[in-house]
């Protein structure tokens, strides 16, 4: 019998290395991941992530639309009211399934590396779909810091349009960064003490920048950003921290408690505390699209064999003071023309998703479906470990018409060789 749905799955919670490694030692190193559906009560769906349009409000209508998927994710997401696991992706092992935090807690460095298991213990990153109708409040995700005061991770970010999920660009394409140069502290308090009068126009010190399909952004963070009606690719750090700052979005009121759920307690009313989670440099830069604005940078020239491999994410966060900066995360875009087989070799673990076409993968199905029922399984997702990565995967696409393109993405400093910002110039 075919195995069609979760439900058919037996969920493991113990005594799982064993089956995890034997299922690594047949793929080469891959973990097939079953879709991950999160919704959001205060935001209405995109509808291009490909959910049946019957399963949008699978959670309840309650719960709000689901309008994100996550991929490769060892986080749980932070909505109240969540089911148990809510965010973290699970290993489809033939008629079985396990979190992947699970097997990464059970397999350690055989899974996401001996650097990154020696230094975070965890896959401490993860990718999303974030897809909506309209746009969303201006918000910021706190830093590593500040998201320490109440026992949480920071939350840098990275944006990616892919083509293949915006075939319309829904209600405003456009997404607001940071703020207008000369900005004062007072206006944003201002802002925030106008927040029960309607709009409290915080939008009118922050300047919107149009989006382009096939291009992307670098997010520091304490930058304020109210992401536009794009469906978006979201490499970032594994935590779901953020504070809202705008009040009223497309009519809809922006509850106070958005705004400081992840600040302490004691500072939930104190304004000045709250300007001050702002990066007040990165948001004020005269020259903001200089230093966060992406476009692909093709890793070699390989067209004439048949396949381009692209960065799409990279460059280095500077947080909390930092002026260094780190590559706390980075992601590819792989295309492989009809028929054509070719082996990739990465430096580190990641998550990959299937965009667009039919193949294999190490032999195994790969291919993007078009329309998933909220429990289905689908074979456009897996997971690779450092060591399937570096020895090298092979893609094949069995198709005679249309390219096969596949998204991954990439742990913190693992490949130093990736293009700094503004290096597509």
């Amino acid at each position: 019998m075919s195995i069609k749905t979760v439900t058919q799955l037996k969920t493991i919670k113990s005594n799982t290395q064993s089956l995890v490694e034997a299922e690594l030692s047949d793929t080469g190193g891959l973990l097939r991941l079953s879709p991950t559906w999160v919704p959001r009560s205060f935001l209405q769906p995109g509808l291009r992530i490909k959910l049946h349009p019957e399963d949008t409000y699978a959670y309840g209508a309650n719960r709000g639309g689901v309008d994100e998927r996550w991929f490769g994710s060892t986080t749980e997401a932070a909505n109240e009211g969540r089911v148990p696991d809510e965010g973290l992706s699970y290993c489809v092992i033939g008629n079985q399934r396990l979190t992947l935090r699970k097997a990464v807690e059970d397999c350690g460095a055989t899974i996401v590396g001996k650097a990154i298991w020696k230094k975070y213990g965890r896959w401490p990153v993860y990718s999303k779909f974030f897809d909506n109708m309209g746009p969303i409040p201006l918000h910021m995700h706190q830093s590593a810091k500040q998201a320490k005061l109440v026992g949480q991770e920071g939350k840098p970010e990275s944006y990616y349009f892919p083509p293949q999920h915006n075939n319309i660009g829904n209600n405003f394409p456009y997404t607001f960064f940071g703020l207008e140069p000369g900005t004062t502290k007072a206006q944003i308090k201002k802002c925030l003490e106008d927040w029960n009068k309607g709009d409290n126009g915080i939008l009118d010190l922050s300047k919107a920048y149009r989006l382009r399909p096939g291009t992307g952004w670098l997010v520091g963070p304490s930058i304020l950003h109210a992401p536009g009606s794009f469906c978006t690719y979201e490499p970032q750090w594994g935590s779901d921290v953020f504070g809202m700052y705008q009040s009223l979005v497309e009519g809809r009121y922006v509850p106070w408690t958005l705004l400081v759920k992840d600040m302490p307690r004691s500072k939930h009313q104190d304004l000045d505390f709250i300007v001050e989670q702002l990066d007040w440099k990165a948001n004020v830069d005269p020259s903001f699209k200089d230093h966060h604005y992406l476009e692909p940078i093709p890793v070699a020239d390989t067209a004439m064999d048949g396949f381009v491999d692209r960065w799409i994410v990279y460059g280095k966060i500077r947080s909390d003071g930092s002026q260094q900066g780190e590559q706390l995360f980075s992601a590819k875009e792989l295309t492989v023309d009809p028929g054509v087989k070719c082996t990739i070799k990465d430096h580190g673990a990641y998550g990959l998703i299937c965009v667009q076409g039919i193949g294999k993968i190490n032999g195994l199905l790969l291919n993007s479906p078009n329309l998933i029922r909220f429990k289905e399984l689908t074979e456009d997702e897996y997971f690779c470990t450092e060591a399937g990565a570096s020895n090298g995967v092979i893609f094949e696409n069995t198709s005679q018409t249309e390219p096969l393109v596949c998204l991954r993405y990439f742990g913190p400093e693992v490949n130093p060789n990736a293009p700094e910002v503004g290096d597509y110039k």
